[in-house]
């Protein structure tokens, strides 16, 4: 799975998502990667496309204060955070929480992956702290 941790940027995707964001001064990378979640669902989620919209819901969180856990691997995220100051506007946070009901689901590679391991109940929890952490 490319995973090395049940947090949002324990594995590869998220991570090099992450990267991406130096190149942007506003939240459309953000909001590409949560709509490709949200907007018309397939009927089959890929893992690679949930682990990089988990990372977009973290700047999401982030951007209104709510930074969560810090790591070399979310220094990127973090960064971007602090240098753009963008305030998330509720449709955003909406889509947001939209996606993390969509990769939890049924039909979610990313679910069923970890469904598969011993870690299945931490990813959970992971995902739920995250959700808590994003506010309406």
């Amino acid at each position: 799975m490319g995973a090395w941790g049940t947090d949002s940027f324990g594995n590869d995707d998220a991570a090099d998502w992450a990267f991406q964001l130096e190149g942007y001064d506003d939240l459309s990378l953000v909001e590409e990667t949560i709509a490709k979640v949200v907007a018309p669902p397939a009927e089959y989620l890929d893992a690679s496309e949930a682990s990089e919209a988990i990372a977009a819901v973290e700047a999401v969180a982030r951007l209104q204060g709510n930074w969560g856990k810090r790591s070399a691997y979310t220094e990127p995220l973090d960064v971007w955070v602090e240098r753009v100051k963008l305030t998330p506007q509720v449709t955003l946070v909406n889509q947001a929480l939209a996606a993390l009901d969509r990769i939890v689901a049924e039909h979610s590679e990313l679910r069923e992956l970890w469904d598969d391991s011993e870690e299945a109940e931490a990813w959970l929890a992971a995902v739920a702290e995250l959700r808590g952490r994003v506010r309406r």
